[in-house]
């Protein structure tokens, strides 16, 4: 059972009523195992497991507590011992660092004195060594003083080329300091055989690059860099690395993959790659770029071409610069950008006036071939107020005298406007903006910016719009004529407003990048602002006159066509609509189409309203001429439903307003006598100037038969 117990103890987690219910379970299951009856149940033996089982359970306790002693024992133990040999290494890594103290000091004591017997010797072998060197000179100098040729190896063995560099570059610097008069032979043969030696290894430094032994240019370019042709050394660099280079069309595409090659055998090579990195960037710029530009800007005679070049080679030329920062070439941040304006300088000074000039010839050339392709020879329009003087006084007369003098030329509904034009001029004004922005100055960038917008509102709006304004405005009909008018100014509105449109988006998208912050973005604002203002002015004159020959067309008709007996017949008739308003209404709708179709949704509102406020007016005034008799009045009220109909196709609501409430006015004309006070205080009569409704009861055939007029004295009052 101890081992039982043992199992069970030291399961985890370890439960203590779990222990006593298997305990318990255990002790029961037995008795029924033995064959006795499971109702029974003997708690005295339960009692007695119990007992045994904690009798067992202290014995345990107590074995494991000794055993537990045993082990705290052991540990103990251990514990001293460890702590005793801890104490005897920490003695032994004290005695380790003092013999390392020692040793340290040991080292620095024999490294002082080496240091010092070093400096004693280099104090005895450099002079040895000076000697020796001047010993070797001496002896080469006096080869030199001796006449005929060289023979000694060192001058004569091209293997020892690189020593014969040594000695003939010493032999020439000290050849400088001696007197002409005694030397100069001598003299002279160095120089000689310097100059020769120089050649030799500029010569070996190309056969080295040429062979790619980067080890063995580094060595020439070390030894001639004491020369005085090592700049020719470098120029032979560059003029072999730039061989065979330049091959295609495109210059340009070329450059980086070239320096990205030899930058790295430039930093392999020489003492100061950066220099020579400067150097070759240099050729590039003056011997390749420049001779390259030259060729293709040689030609002006075109000169829409030779602005293409010029911002082509330019940007490229920019963006060659940009790419060429990531070598270094020890030089400031201007360095590309001065070369680049080396090259493109003189170019770049008479650009403006070149741009001008040619977008002033291709603007005119559009416009002239535009006007050719529709038959059109531009003329000198009058314009001002001696025009519109003369405009009124042939509508006046035409009106006295039924006779048209005016001579009203349409032009068959042409509106000389292209939005392709337009977009043409644009386009070409786009392009400018962008070689502006690129070839100018950036202190001359505003100022050439608004020569160029100058430029545009010439040709778009001046040459192009205005003078097509101006004919449509000509083009429109004089009020009151006899025969319809057919309007073509809404048409005229229309592309107007799509080519301002047009404008307006180039204007913020290409001009105000270029003069925002500057003074001349305020004068951009105000030229802009002036030309639009003119054409609006232009495009509401037009308006006005549009809807003024529409009004005066309806007033002058019905005059001419709305007989008397319309609205008094001597008997009865259909109560059915006038001709002349069928005709009315019908030219009316057609017009209120004509302008949906043709304006934007800004300004169709407001010249329907206007035109409707016009014919309103026309009509009131049109139905005071006549008298009414029942049978009239209903032909009158006919008309007006007509006229009210017509009026709702105008979407607006002032409009439909004012048709209801003279409608309301026509049913005066209709009325008993007796109900004529009531519907006059009615909704829509009550707010009306009791004027308006006496002035129109008294077209009433009955009103003095029925003497409506003592009916109407409250009314008045």
């Amino acid at each position: 059972m101890m081992q039982q117990y043992m199992k069970e103890l030291e399961q985890e987690p370890f439960d203590s009523e779990e222990f006593v219910e298997r305990l318990a379970w255990r002790t029961v299951n037995d008795t029924f195992k033995d064959g006795e009856d499971k109702s029974s149940f003997d708690p005295v033996l339960v009692h007695e497991t119990f007992l045994q089982a904690i009798k067992d359970l202290r014995v345990l306790q107590e074995r494991q507590q000794k055993k537990c002693d045993r082990l705290e024992a052991a540990c103990k133990e251990e514990e001293i011992r460890h702590a005793l040999e801890i104490l005897e290494l920490q003695e032994k890594n004290k005695y380790a660092m003092k013999l390392f103290h020692q040793l340290d000091e040991r080292i620095n004591f024999v490294a002082t004195k080496v240091l010092h017997l070093g400096d004693q010797l280099e104090s005895v072998n450099t002079p040895r060594a000076r000697a020796v060197e001047a010993q070797k000179l001496m002896r080469h100098f006096a080869e030199f003083l001796s006449p005929g040729p060289l023979t000694d190896p060192v001058f004569t063995d091209k293997s020892s080329l690189d020593e014969a560099a040594d000695v003939i570059q010493k032999l020439h610097l000290i050849a400088q300091e001696l007197p002409s008069d005694k030397f100069d032979g001598a003299k002279k043969k160095i120089s000689a055989k310097y100059d020769e030696i120089e050649r030799s290894l500029i010569e070996e430094f190309a056969r080295a690059h040429s062979g790619e032994d980067a080890t063995r240019m580094k060595e020439l370019a070390s030894i001639l860099s004491h020369f005085k042709g090592y700049s020719q050394c470098v120029d032979a660099f560059i003029e072999h690395s730039q061989m065979g280079s330049f091959g295609g069309k495109d210059v340009f595409q070329d450059v980086i993959p070239m320096c990205t090659k030899n930058y790295k055998l430039m930093q392999q090579v020489f003492a100061n790659p950066t220099q020579v990195m400067a150097k070759f960037v240099l050729n590039i710029y003056h011997l390749r770029l420049q001779k390259y530009v030259v060729a293709k800007l040689t030609d002006r005679t075109d000169s829409d071409k030779y602005l293409k070049n010029l911002y082509d080679l330019y940007s490229k030329t920019i963006k060659l610069s940009n790419d060429l920062k990531r070598f270094d070439m020890g030089t400031d941040e201007a360095y590309l950008a001065k070369l680049t304006r080396n090259i493109f300088q003189k170019h770049l000074d008479s650009y403006i006036s070149i741009e001008t000039k040619s977008l002033r010839e291709k603007s005119a050339s559009l416009l002239i071939k535009y006007y050719e392709s529709k038959n059109h020879q531009k003329k000198q329009l009058q314009t001002g107020g001696f025009q519109e003087l003369r405009r009124d006084l042939q509508a006046v007369i035409g009106t006295r005298t039924n006779i048209n003098i005016a001579q009203i030329e349409d032009y068959g509904g042409e509106t000389f406007l292209s939005e392709e034009l337009a977009i043409a001029l644009l386009q070409e004004s786009k392009l400018a903006f962008q070689r502006c922005q690129i070839l100018s100055q950036s202190s001359d960038l505003p100022v050439n910016a608004l020569q160029i917008l100058e430029i545009l509102l010439q040709y778009l709006t001046n040459e192009h719009v205005d003078y097509a304004l101006e004919l449509g405005l000509q083009s429109v009909p004089i009020p009151e004529s006899g025969c319809q008018p057919e309007i073509h100014f809404f048409n005229v509105v229309r592309r107007c407003n799509a080519i301002i449109h047009l404008l307006e988006k180039q204007f913020n998208d290409s001009l105000v990048p270029l003069v925002i912050s500057t003074s001349k973005h305020g004068d951009c604002l105000a030229k802009k602002k002036a030309v639009l203002e003119q054409l609006e002015l232009k495009l509401d004159t037009g308006l006005d006159r549009s809807i003024n020959a529409i009004v005066g067309w309806v007033k002058i008709y019905l005059q001419n066509e709305q007989r008397k007996t319309d609205f008094k017949p001597e008997s009865d008739v259909d109560t059915l609509n006038t001709p002349a308003c069928l005709v009315v209404v019908q030219y009316v709708s057609t017009m209120i189409t004509h302008i949906r179709d043709r304006l934007d949704e800004k300004n169709v509102e407001s010249v329907l309203t206007e035109l409707g406020v016009r014919f309103h007016r026309v009509i009131y005034e049109h139905l005071q001429q006549f008298q009414f008799n029942s049978a009239g009045a209903m032909c009158a009220i006919c008309d007006m439903n007509a006229y009210r109909e017509c009026a709702k196709n105008l979407k607006v609501s002032l409009v439909t307003n004012l048709f209801d409430t003279l409608h309301a006015l026509c049913n005066l004309l209709l009325v008993k006598p007796e109900n004529l006070k009531q519907v006059c205080t009615g909704d829509q009569l009550a707010m009306l100037d009791r004027s308006i409704l006496i002035n129109f009861i008294q077209l009433r055939t009955d009103y003095k038969t029925q003497k409506l007029a003592n009916c109407l004295k409250g009314l008045a009052a």
